[in-house]
């Protein structure tokens, strides 16, 4: 018995060792070192070729980029179980895709996925696969050939690349925005190639460039696979070191070869710009993957990888003569039928013009958030607040503009939408703790998605298209025989059904003063002459299609409490500039759009930019309604409306557990919160006379259950019928 237990043991400590080695440290043993390295993709000239079999022929990618992020849950818990992932491996195929990209390793889930899909498919998926930098080094004081950074990234590069072929085991926080697991499906066969790094932050790339510019053991690499012109920077030669190290890796190790590529966006494009675009717009970073070169030994090749999107930043707006940037760019060219330009069309132009190798747009998108972040003024296609149909005219018009310039292919940002982000210019007004457990449509970026994620189990629990039948009298929050209002809410907005007896909308206002916070408001509104019984903080208006807003009381307006400077050019805390805590001046509610102050090439002051993100849209906001408009705030049914409102359009930080902004200039000088467990509302056409009287409604919160379905956009259909059937929009 004693020699069996020992022989057990021997054995057993055997395989953990053979596992370790194997899956863990990576050691191997090339058991036929003269076996041929063997590639399916590959570069010719500007194009991108795949073996069919009998030989190589053009391959251009239609790709989705893939998060990982799902409702109730952080991108980093890698939620997402296998048969989601089956269902929208089949989803994405269908609208006429050949590829996904992800950003970093994810949970084994999705390799296990990605393999059963594939395994016998004689149409497969294709994969881009990045490798990501971690966010706390990149935006760290470190240059990148700091070791927390660059010998990091070559050890998540190599560890990318046995993950696909199914040869690790990767413990929990192992690696930093990844996942964890046991990865032996070898998911290789369809593997198109990588996407090295991030959208470098620009301070990165010129600090490296300035600490290393004279000293040559940094400025220059000669690799086995790729090296370095004489004109490349240490930041261009620190990413041909690490392209390098991944072929050399795989090629030894695998005895196969991907394509490779290096992340870039327009903050570190190639280009030359005037001083208004490099000063102003701080353009202080180049990085130009034309000065990272291949040698014959590598036989898949390089593309350009960009993610370009057609709102931001959109140099080519401040400049006045393309011919300075580019040869072959002539501003004519890029004219639009309306006598406009198309500045999205002209830069992708550019790109193409100036790589001799294929270029990728491996991220181009619009948001149908509500919130808007940027604007494109040339072509309209902005960043958030575009109905669900925009959405799908606008990236079917980028996808044009990246096949007319001859790109080698593109991917769409992104397949879901997810409740986790955050945008610059709304991240001060919510609790940045507690995002994933809401879903925020004031806030762009959660709002990419092909494919929705609505509040409900099955259904959300209101549609705003004029129907009754869904309000009960479970819903009614006061009913005083001339006015009604009933109330219903969920993870994305609170619905009001309001009716006022004889109501008119072609001719009739109707008013609801609204009491969040017991701080602050106003029981009197000089703008329309309104009394109120107690101190409201908001007041929505209803007078038509085209004037109907909310507004709040000027104390209690979130953009002074963040950017008065930038937009009031004024401190609004200083003593003089604080508003009074009962001020009876409601103003409208407005979304920065632009932060910045700057002079531009004439000594013209370009200040800050805002939009009235309170103006209420009218029409169907229900998915299943011919007329459907995804940005309709509200609908009208004889006498009665129907509204819906953002939680955050209320002040709201995390409605899952009822937090709203506190009082600004009450010891806080900035937002901080408070919760609350009962909302006012009152309901008028001012006509009457005397105080509107505003009726109390209790509200509870739902931490960190939230319930969903999902929901495939128009935009799914417009770009399936661009890609899958070839029609232009």
């Amino acid at each position: 018995m004693k020699k069996f237990i020992i022989v057990v043991s021997v054995l057993v400590a055997l395989v953990i060792l053979f596992d370790t080695c194997h899956y863990r440290w990576g050691l191997y043993i090339d058991l036929d070192p003269e076996r041929e390295v063997t590639t399916f993709v590959k570069t010719e000239g500007a194009d991108i070729v795949l073996d069919e079999g009998e030989g190589y022929a053009p391959f251009e990618i239609k790709g989705v980029n893939m998060g990982s992020g799902m409702p109730g849950e952080w991108s980093t818990d890698f939620s997402v179980d296998k048969d989601t992932y089956l269902r929208w491996f089949a989803q994405i195929q269908a609208m006429g895709a050949n590829t996904i990209r992800i950003y970093t390793v994810q949970n084994d889930t999705f390799y296990n996925a990605f393999y059963e899909y594939n395994h016998n498919n004689p149409d497969p998926l294709y994969l881009l696969h990045g490798v990501w930098v971690n966010d706390y080094i990149l935006n760290s004081h470190r240059d990148a050939y700091d070791e927390e950074f660059f010998d990091r990234l070559l050890a998540d590069s190599r560890t990318v690349v046995d993950v696909l072929h199914g040869r690790k085991k990767i413990n929990l926080g192992r690696m930093a925005s990844a996942g964890h697991g046991s990865y032996k499906n070898d998911v290789s066969p369809w593997v198109l190639g990588y996407i090295l790094g991030v959208e470098w932050e620009d301070v990165t790339v010129i600090f490296t460039d300035e600490k290393y510019k004279t000293n040559e053991d940094y400025n220059r690499y000669s690799g086995t696979y790729l090296y370095t012109a004489e004109e490349a920077t240490p930041f261009e030669a620190l990413l041909a070191r690490l392209g390098d190290t991944v072929i050399t890796y795989e090629t030894e190790k695998y005895k196969t070869q991907k394509l490779v590529a290096f992340s870039n966006w327009p903050t570190t494009d190639p280009f030359e710009y005037p001083k208004e675009i490099t000063e102003y717009l701080m353009k202080c970073a180049k990085i130009d993957v034309e000065h990272i070169l291949t040698t014959d030994k590598f036989l898949s090749g390089q593309f350009a990888s960009y993610h370009v999107y057609p709102y931001y930043p959109d140099y080519l707006s401040h400049v006045k003569d393309w011919g300075d940037l580019h040869e072959d760019i002539r501003i004519e060219e890029f004219r639009t039928e309306d006598g406009g330009l198309n500045t999205y069309k002209a830069y992708l132009s550019m790109l193409t013009h100036h790589h001799t190798i294929p270029v990728v747009i491996s991220e181009f998108g619009v948001s149908t958030g509500r919130g808007m972040a940027q604007v494109d003024v040339n072509t309209g296609r902005n960043q958030g607040h575009m109905s669900e149909t925009e959405q799908g005219e606008a990236l079917v018009q980028c996808y044009n503009d990246i096949k007319g310039v001859g790109c080698a292919g593109s991917c769409v940002f992104t397949w879901q939408d997810e409740w986790f982000k955050r945008t610059w210019n709304t991240m001060h007004a919510v609790n940045l703790m507690r995002t994933p457990y809401w879903s925020d449509y004031q806030t762009n970026e959660q709002y990419f998605g092909l494919l929705s994620f609505d509040p409900g189990e099955e259904q959300s629990v209101c549609y705003v298209d004029g129907d009754l039948a869904e309000w009960t009298e479970d819903d009614v929050v006061f009913d005083d025989g001339d006015c009604r209002l009933s109330l219903k809410y969920d993870e994305r907005f609170i619905y009001l059904l309001a009716k006022k007896q004889g109501f008119d909308f072609e001719t009739d206002v109707l008013y609801l003063p609204i009491d969040v916070t017991p701080k602050s408001g106003s029981s009197y509104c000089e703008n329309n002459g309104l009394l109120f019984d107690r101190a409201a903080d908001f007041l929505l208006t209803v007078d038509g299609k085209e004037n109907s807003r909310l507004q709040v009381q000027e104390r209690y307006e979130a953009l002074r409490s963040t950017y008065s400077e930038n937009v009031h050019k004024f401190d609004t805390y200083l003593e003089e500039n604080v508003p009074d805590k009962d001020s009876p001046k409601f103003v409208n509610i407005n979304m920065i759009l632009k932060a910045e102050v700057f002079a531009d090439e004439e000594d013209v002051e370009i200040r800050s930019e805002v939009f009235e993100t309170g103006v209420l849209t009218y029409g169907n906001a229900n998915p299943t309604a011919a007329d459907y408009n995804s940005l309709a705030d509200f609908a009208v049914n004889g006498e009665y409306v129907e509204l819906k409102l953002p939680w955050q359009l209320l002040n709201f930080a995390d409605p899952s557990r009822m937090t709203v902004h506190d009082d600004y200039y009450d010891g806080n000088y900035g937002i901080e919160y408070i919760t609350v467990n009962t909302l006012y509302f009152g309901l008028s056409d001012g006509t009457t006379g005397g105080r509107i009287a505003l009726h109390p409604q209790k509200l509870k919160g739902w931490e960190n259950t939230v319930t969903y379905h999902e929901r495939l956009k128009p935009s799914y259909y417009i770009l399936q019928s661009a890609w899958r059937d070839g029609c232009e929009g």
